[in-house]
C-alpha cells in the first residue's frame, strides 16, 4: 500500500448493499489511528464499540486543530460516471497547530450518522504524520474517492 491509497473493508460492501449507509446524506468523518495496521479483511469494522473491530481504541490523542473522532468528509457526494457510482467528498485540511497528533499513520472513513459507526475503509498517510509540523491535507483523488462499477 503506498501513501494515501483508500480501501475499502469487504464488510462496508454488505452494509451499503443492506442500505447501512448513506454515501449522500450520511455524515462521514476520518478518524486518525496510530499503531493498529487495518485490512481490508479485518471483521465488522467500526469507531467504536458494537462490531468486532474498534478503530477508536487506536486513535490518536486529539488536541490542537484535531478533535475527537476526526474531521467531517464535507459535502460527500453520489455520481454516476460513464456507467461507475462515484463516491467523493471535500479534501480535509487540519490546520498546523503545536498541539495537533504527531503519529496518526492511517485514517479511518467511519459513518458518524450510523448507530454503530460502522466503518467504510481506511486511508494510509504514509507513516507517521507530525501534525504539528505543518498543516495535513488529504486531497483525494481527482476521479473521487472510490468507484463502483458493475461486472462487464
Amino acid at each position: 500500500m503506498a501513501k494515501g491509497d483508500v480501501v475499502f473493508f469487504d464488510q462496508s460492501h454488505v452494509d451499503t448493499d443492506e442500505a447501512l449507509h448513506d454515501k449522500e446524506n450520511d455524515v462521514f468523518k476520518l478518524g486518525v489511528i496510530a499503531g493498529a495496521i487495518p485490512a481490508a479483511n479485518d471483521p465488522d469494522p467500526r469507531w467504536g464499540a458494537g462490531g468486532a473491530t474498534n478503530y477508536a481504541t487506536s486513535e490518536v490523542t486529539p488536541g490542537g486543530n484535531y478533535t475527537a473522532g476526526g474531521p467531517t468528509l464535507a459535502n460527500n457526494s453520489v455520481t454516476l460516471v460513464s456507467g461507475a457510482s462515484v463516491f467523493d467528498a471535500d479534501d480535509i485540511a487540519i490546520a498546523q497547530n503545536g498541539a495537533n497528533p504527531t503519529n496518526g499513520t492511517y485514517g479511518i472513513i467511519y459513518n458518524d450518522t450510523d448507530v454503530g459507526k460502522r466503518a467504510l475503509g481506511y486511508v494510509d498517510l504514509g507513516g507517521a504524520t507530525d501534525m504539528t509540523a505543518g498543516p495535513f491535507n488529504l486531497n483525494w483523488n481527482a476521479s473521487g474517492i472510490c468507484s463502483t462499477a458493475k461486472a462487464a
